[in-house]
């Protein structure tokens, strides 16, 4: 599930970004907004999300560096042997 926090949801608005993150519905207007939501968009989300799962499960989501930019290599290395591993 997606992290619902009005907070985020208002930088998104004054960003001009539209989340791609379901309402809890207490309310029939949160029920209503997602109704709202783009169901092609929102399964592209649900399928990013099972990447991200199948790369920490698979091959560990601990990120052992400590500057960014390594962090962002040895992310980017795990994606792309999820990849071959998955062509393969």
């Amino acid at each position: 599930k997606g992290y619902d926090d009005q907070r985020l949801r208002k930088l998104c608005h004054e960003l001009g970004v539209r989340p791609m993150i379901k309402h809890r519905e207490f309310t029939s207007l949160h029920k209503a907004w997602n109704a709202r939501l783009d169901e092609d968009l929102y399964g592209q989300r649900n399928q990013n999300e099972s990447v991200n799962s199948t790369i920490g499960r698979k091959y560990d989501s601990s990120v052992f560096s400590r500057k960014w930019y390594k962090q962002f290599r040895e992310i980017l290395g795990k994606c792309i042997v999820r990849n071959l591993d998955r062509a393969i």
